[in-house]
């Protein structure tokens, strides 16, 4: 099995992985069409799907005249390279700077903010133990 990134997606296919994990990594062309900017024609997303999938990003099941299409890797491998990408993008690969931004810009609740930092808490004490 070959690594799958997002690097070599176009800005398009990218929304498209994007728009079918958003919808439950379960959904026809016509359903992520409907999710993307601008939306191209029906005829273009087919395209743009079969390119995914030839690419071994996408594949599809047959349900009755539709194809249904998903993603081959799991949304928590999307998740996680997606979030590494926009780490390099927007902050030079810096955690602590992402999440102190997060902290600054955030509307966070007396709540979140203790859930935050019983999560700080946690992770050091984690790491005196090792």
């Amino acid at each position: 099995m070959h690594k799958h990134t997002t690097e070599h997606l176009t800005r398009r296919e990218r929304e498209i992985m994007n728009a079918l994990f958003a919808l439950g990594n379960r959904a026809s062309a016509e359903e992520i069409r409907t999710r993307l900017t601008n939306p191209p024609s029906y005829s273009s997303v087919r395209v743009m799907l079969a390119r995914l999938e030839t690419k071994g990003h996408l594949k599809h099941q047959q349900d009755g005249l539709r194809y249904i299409y998903s993603a081959t890797i799991s949304p928590a491998v999307a998740k996680r390279t997606a979030l590494q990408q926009y780490l390099q993008t927007f902050f030079g690969g810096s955690q602590r700077h992402m999440l102190t931004a997060l902290v600054r810009e955030g509307s966070w609740s007396a709540e979140d903010l203790e859930t935050l930092r019983a999560e700080i808490d946690r992770a050091q004490k984690e790491r005196k133990q090792s």
